[in-house]
């Protein structure tokens, strides 16, 4: 049975579904990996950890044996949960060995379901304090700079969030960095509601109620993470509090990377397999640079300093493509045989926008701001991450239909009556209307839509000289989506001056922009 997600995104995703109704038997969305940062903010820069010596009477000549002492006190608080459960503590001689690979070693031979597995120590680079001697104003400085130190591992089977492991770095300011998995965490819920499932790593072969996992992932966003978070910084570090008992400070959780995944179960190996070779083709020889950007709801503009690049990567199990805008990406690979798998990872959450107050005023006005690394944007980065997913197995879809083009843009190629007046058909192969079309499918429309002012330079180039030409032009705009709408290309968002795109619209946008771009040679190379 099918279960849709419930995200709002999901109507694109359709598409898609609707296109391989007969080979998919269902859908699951959600986290896959998560890598979470608690910081010390207080303390992360020079002024802040100058204030903590002061609070706590510490002079900069005495410096150094005060961090060393802080550092082994948490250095045996951290480990004294392994020597009470006589659970291996490891040093590692090179910080580039596989450290989970270890644990997981450890988990299978000793028959771990739960609790501490094992602690992991190696000496790795990291952003300290250091004093330094001033000639010119002879005295001592405090600065913070690399350098090395020991960093813990910690190695545990979680009753909430299953396998998962956590980083912290013994000396000051104690940065902590968390990892988890978001299908772990289901299957951990699964078991809890009596839900049956087959699964294997990270991917579920078979779901006994596709809607009701949904369900469960769903809940993740809604979770109380920040105190859950704290929890396990105070098993981390359990003398956190004794630390800093004159100069209280708590952990600032980040998320540093985020992977949002979505998962089409196909019935067999087969069916997937009949038609990945024809997605990764289109993936690698169709999308180009601002397709990239409109999957991840963005623009491609001369101000963009991220590299761009779309690869493919053969791997044991298949072949993935890979599209990478800056530190963001998405990309698809097959799983298992039988999952095609569409993944968005936020690296940079600063180009995207969530609706928030100020922070430090939550009860203050809500506004488009710029998103934060921070664990209360999660929900906002979950639906940005869902609306890329879709807008890539959209484009997928659109791009390998079987319908011919004709068939596609006729509806629209001929003259309508909306709102008791005759608009002209549109003519997808004339400049004026390409522009309008590509101009409504930017990446930055995607996610917000747009008004007749946003789009209204892109249509428009250049100085408006004076208020009346830009009445007029703006005028002009207006004409353009009326004719737009009633083609059903766009659509008018209730309560508000901003339009968006139709499912209509984007494939038949996307259908008249890829065959301008498709050669007689490609035309005759498919034709064979």
């Amino acid at each position: 049975m099918f279960c849709a997600n419930k995200n709002p995104q999901e109507d694109s995703m359709n598409q898609f579904i609707q296109k391989y109704q007969k080979k998919v038997i269902g859908v699951l969305s959600g986290f896959d990996r998560l890598v979470l940062r608690g910081t010390l903010r207080a303390i992360s820069f020079t002024a802040g950890m100058m204030n903590l010596l002061y609070d706590m009477g510490v002079l900069l000549k005495d410096f150094t044996s005060y961090v060393e002492r802080t550092t082994k006190l948490l250095r045996e608080a951290s480990t004294e949960e392994a020597r009470q459960l006589n659970r291996p503590v490891i040093y590692l001689a090179s910080s580039q060995t596989r450290k989970e690979l270890i644990a997981r070693k450890i988990m299978k031979q000793d028959g771990i379901t739960d609790g501490l597995i094992c602690i992991i120590s190696c000496v790795e680079p990291c952003i300290s304090y250091a004093i330094q001697r001033d000639r010119e104003k002879k005295k001592l400085v405090l600065e913070r700079r690399q350098r090395k130190c020991l960093h813990l591992y910690h190695y545990w089977i979680d009753p909430v969030f299953g396998f998962m492991s956590a980083r912290i770095q013994t000396w000051f300011p104690f940065p902590i960095q968390l990892c988890l998995n978001g299908r772990e965490w289901l299957s951990r819920q699964l078991d809890a509601s009596g839900m049956r499932y087959k699964r294997e790593e990270n991917c579920f072969l078979w779901l006994d109620d596709f809607q009701g996992a949904q369900s469960l992932m769903d809940e993740q966003l809604r979770f109380a993470w920040t105190q859950a978070l704290q929890h396990i910084g105070a098993k981390i570090n359990p003398v956190h509090q004794d630390i800093f008992h004159k100069y209280p400070v708590d952990y600032y959780w980040s998320v540093h990377q985020s992977e949002w995944a979505t998962d089409l179960l196909f019935k067999s190996s087969r069916a997937l397999s009949e038609i990945y070779p024809q997605l990764v083709r289109a993936g690698i020889a169709t999308f180009s640079s601002p397709d990239v950007m409109r999957f991840l709801g963005k623009k491609l503009h001369g101000n963009f300093a991220g590299e761009l690049v779309s690869d493919y990567k053969s791997r044991p199990e298949g072949i993935r493509v890979k599209h990478r805008a800056g530190a963001n990406s998405v990309k698809m690979y097959d799983k298992r045989g039988k999952i095609l798998r569409v993944e968005t990872t936020l690296n940079d959450p600063k180009p995207f926008k969530v609706f928030r107050p100020l922070e430090g005023n939550p009860q203050g006005p809500r506004a488009w701001r710029q998103m934060r690394k921070g664990v209360a944007d999660l929900p906002r980065r979950a639906h940005i991450s869902q609306a890329s997913n879709n807008r890539y197995l959209d484009a997928l879809a659109s791009l390998n239909t079987e319908d011919p083009i004709l068939k596609i843009i006729d509806p629209v190629c001929k003259t309508v009556f909306w709102k008791g007046r005759r608009e002209r058909a549109l003519r997808p192969w004339s400049e004026e209307d390409q522009l309008i079309l590509k101009t409504i499918t930017r990446g930055e429309f995607s996610i917000n839509g747009f008004r007749n002012r946003d789009i209204l330079p892109h249509l428009f180039p250049g100085v408006i000289s004076s208020d009346d030409e830009r009445r007029r032009d703006s005028a002009r705009v207006t004409r353009k989506l009326r004719l737009l709408r009633a083609h059903g290309i766009i659509r008018k968002v209730a309560k508000s001056h901003r339009y968006v795109s139709t499912k209509k619209g984007q494939r038949i946008a996307s259908a008249i922009m890829k065959y301008q771009t498709v050669t007689l040679d490609q035309l005759e190379k498919a034709a064979a």
